[in-house]
């Protein structure tokens, strides 16, 4: 089943708490984490939360709970949902409840979670690839932070999904940046390119461990931003993320992505990160 959680207390997730006053509500003052569990067990737990932890630094808010509390919290939540099969779980910390002010008031940071079933994807996206269309970057400028303050996002997910694809690939100043809710690859003659983790992007857990595993592999990695036209005229290209893992892209803007299919090196990466998940 799902589960709710607010500062410390265990609730119904369609259970109303949350004031009129809360500055995620009025504000988007906040930031947040997703954290998937593979039969019960969240997996690079650690390494979500210090990028939570990261987040919340960057935009001066002081958390209520400790690390070590938060995965008291996380693993209690998991027994109590009782879910059978893998979770989605998703942290949220906020300024807090106070009356409307721009600036910060002097309050506790109010925390959040959600426990619930993972939501399922399609097999057949990772067997036959998906597509996706370009659109331009129109975010903020400090994307490394995983804050509350999604509506570009939203849009040009929204903007895909109308015109039939998976992703929207996002680009600044003449270069891919990322997806609207994953990091972005491709591969042109045995070399993998990714945008390198500078403030443009955020820096995806999942980026991390299939980045290692290219390393492992013996892939050239090359942090190095590229064109839309050189993404576009790749062997391979694929997206990730928590929920979407290793996605290989065969199609942007109507234009086949190498051969049309997954290529044999995304297959190998995806293989590699589902070893990793699994133990």
């Amino acid at each position: 089943m799902a589960i709710g959680f607010i500062n410390g207390e265990f609730l119904d997730v369609s259970q109303r708490v949350l004031p009129i006053d809360e500055r995620g509500h009025n504000f988007g003052d906040g930031v947040y984490e997703m954290i998937r569990a593979y039969n019960g067990k969240p997996f690079m737990m650690e390494e979500h939360l210090e990028r939570l932890e990261n987040s919340a630094a960057a935009i001066r808010l002081q958390p209520n709970y400790t690390r070590a509390e938060l995965i008291a919290y996380i693993e209690e939540g998991l027994q109590r949902a009782q879910i059978a099969g893998d979770a989605d779980i998703y942290l949220q910390i906020t300024r807090g409840i106070a009356t409307r002010l721009h600036t910060f008031p002097d309050v506790e940071a109010l925390t959040t979670m959600t426990i619930r079933p993972a939501r399922q994807h399609n097999p057949q996206n990772w067997e036959k690839g998906v597509s996706a269309c370009m659109l331009v970057d129109e975010r903020w400028e400090n994307c490394f932070i995983k804050a509350l303050n999604l509506l570009p996002n939203l849009l040009a997910k929204q903007t895909a999904a109308e015109q039939g694809h998976y992703e929207a690939i996002l680009f600044r100043d003449g270069v891919v940046t990322e997806g609207s809710a994953s990091n972005m690859y491709c591969i042109k003659d045995g070399v993998l390119y990714t945008h390198p983790a500078t403030k443009r992007i955020l820096h995806g857990i999942v980026r991390s461990a299939v980045l290692r595993l290219a390393r492992e592999m013996e892939l050239e990695v090359r942090e190095e931003a590229v064109t839309p036209d050189f993404f576009i005229r790749a062997d391979e290209a694929f997206l990730t993320s928590t929920t979407s893992e290793v996605m290989p892209i065969v199609a942007v803007e109507g234009h086949s992505i190498g051969t049309g299919q997954p290529g044999p090196l995304t297959r190998r990466l995806h293989e590699g990160y589902k070893r990793l998940i699994h133990g």
